[in-house]
């Protein structure tokens, strides 16, 4: 029998004693079975809760207590936003993940005029300290941990947090949750930058020696790997393009002479699971053990927790389809399942439509109880690491390892992840990959199915949220009053103070933007301070 199909990431095989080539989506050869002799260096006797961490960074695991199941939320007004957390916390969510609009993480205020038709739109608007309270009005910030998926602002929004707590009378001790705060993957593959690279990696490290001494229990950078991945990268870019750019902020953080194993600890990790099963569970085992070599072996660290790699895990957005909206539960039920036996820390489950719009609360709680049926019913939380040992498993984590380190060793011979980001190389590399993709896509030799296969002509579309237009107006006529009700003097001392500590570059930043706030200075207004200073960001375009 003959093959019938072949690319470079997807073979459709009649003959299993064919000699042609099965790869992964990330372009490891598959053979079609595996032994011991395909892993030299299986350790059979590595435990979990051990250097170098492969089987995971607790010794039991999701025996002794699950994964945080943190759905990401926010849309529309603070007002709304608030009652979607708490139908979240009233249906079992353990952890909240706040989404902010595009206004918001690119340093707008609501009524700025490059907002317009954006505000509220992909996440919720925040503008200013009324409404971060009313974002979290009635919810004990010392009983939860909350998750912002923020970057450019995030020393902004951190700071309305830290606020909002004090005005609960809950010390910023108590604080739980993280920043993503990862600038770097905003220049390769995202795009909501503000300032420079050089200016933008100051306030990230102000962010963790602030969080060090004042915020102990946050995390103050949650390095991704997400929209990389989502951009189009494979498995090992994923791993590879985040661990350069978590050593970059790791040496920023040196060199303003911080100690490796003050801050470490509270660093965290941001990963997608997509589709390929088996290799994204590879993937994660992988990455534990690489991050920790590189903690111990590179930056010489002591603490067992600045060796641990703790991540959070989001099923692709960019898998779910369109077209027949309930086949999405079955992709995130395979991609959370495989996040779960890779050893994830936490998890945010997509729902059905949101290739269409922001979810609805019947499609959000379908995906949170996605989660709650994988850890009480489907027995992979009895054991740790089950698949570990799997021949192939055990392969698939080695290759993953080993050519994972091919690309750090290139990057680091580049002079770092930043100038490998100045440089496009990053961007390059996704670039080239996504493509590969969506020609495959295109020649139907990667099936999507009810996309490019198994269509249905009779596909409905399902009933979808719909963001109430007049949201906007309400919510830059209550900007409006909040500017107007503030002591103008007030807030020029606090604007004037913000540019003359950013003109000083050992200034840390985090206390002058909490005073700015509590003088009730805007997000936009803290922005477009720092603009004055710190220039605005313009990607070099190359053809």
């Amino acid at each position: 029998m003959e093959m019938v199909k072949k690319t470079k990431s997807t073979i459709i095989k009649k003959d299993e004693k064919t000699s042609d080539k099965v790869v992964t989506d990330s372009g490891v050869p598959v053979k079609r079975i595996y032994g011991l002799k395909d892993n030299k260096r299986l350790n059979t006797r590595e435990d979990s809760g051990k250097y170098p961490f492969t089987r995971g960074i607790h010794e039991n695991m999701y025996r002794e207590r699950f994964w945080t199941m943190r759905q990401y939320s926010g849309f529309g007004s603070a007002e709304e936003t608030n009652n979607r957390f708490k139908f979240l916390l009233e249906h079992g969510q353990t952890g909240l993940s706040l989404a902010f609009d595009l206004p918001t993480q690119t340093g707008r205020d609501s009524d700025n005029p490059q907002s317009e038709g954006e505000v509220g739109r992909t996440g919720v608007a925040i503008s200013s300290i009324d409404d971060m309270l009313t974002c979290f009005n009635g919810i004990p910030l010392d009983k939860v941990s909350t998750s912002m998926t923020i970057n450019s602002t995030a020393s902004t929004l951190l700071s309305l947090y830290i606020c909002v707590a004090e005005a609960q009378k809950v010390s910023p001790k108590l604080l739980r949750g993280t920043t993503q705060n990862d600038i770097l993957k905003e220049y390769i593959a995202r795009n909501t930058y503000i300032y420079p690279p050089k200016p933008s990696m100051r306030l990230i490290g102000d962010m963790i020696e602030y969080c060090s001494k004042y915020v102990p229990q946050w995390y103050p950078v949650s390095i991704s790997g997400y929209h990389m991945r989502e951009a189009g990268s494979n498995a090992i870019q994923e791993v590879a393009f985040t661990f350069a750019n978590a050593i970059a902020y790791i040496e920023t953080c040196l060199e303003r002479g911080l100690k490796i194993d003050d801050f470490a600890p509270r660093l965290s990790f941001f990963f997608c699971c997509t589709m390929e099963f088996l290799e994204e569970i590879a993937k994660f085992r992988a990455a534990r053990r690489i991050y920790a070599k590189i903690m111990k072996e590179r930056f010489h660290t002591k603490d067992v927790k600045s060796q641990t790699l703790r991540f959070h895990v989001q099923t692709s957005g960019e898998s779910l389809t369109a077209q027949q909206v309930d086949n999405n539960i079955v992709r995130v039920t395979t991609e959370a399942l495989a996040a779960v036996l890779g050893g994830c820390q936490s998890l945010h489950t997509n729902s059905r439509d949101e290739a269409l719009a922001l979810p609805t609360e019947e499609s959000v709680k379908i995906a949170l109880r996605t989660q709650q049926i994988i850890s009480t019913e489907t027995g992979v939380t009895k054991t740790v690491d089950p698949l570990g040992g799997s021949y192939y498993i055990e392969y698939l984590t080695q290759q993953i390892e080993d050519e994972v380190e091919k690309y750090l060793k290139k990057i680091q011979k580049m002079g770092g992840a930043l100038e490998a980001v100045e440089q496009g190389y990053f961007q390059n590399e996704i670039r080239n990959n996504a493509y590969r993709l969506k020609k495959e896509i295109d020649e139907k030799s990667r099936i999507i199915v009810g996309v490019n296969k198994f269509q249905d002509k009779t596909d409905v579309e399902p009933k979808l949220n719909i963001i109430d237009p007049k949201l906007e107006i309400k919510q830059i006529e209550r900007l409006k009053e909040f500017k107007k009700s503030r002591d103008s003097n007030k807030v020029d001392k606090a604007i004037s103070n913000l540019i003359k500590n950013a003109e000083k570059d050992g200034s840390n930043l985090m206390p002058h933007i909490i005073n700015a706030i509590k003088n009730h200075v805007t997000l936009g207004e803290i922005s477009t301070s720092f603009g004055t200073v710190f220039g605005r960001y313009e990607p070099k375009i190359s053809f």
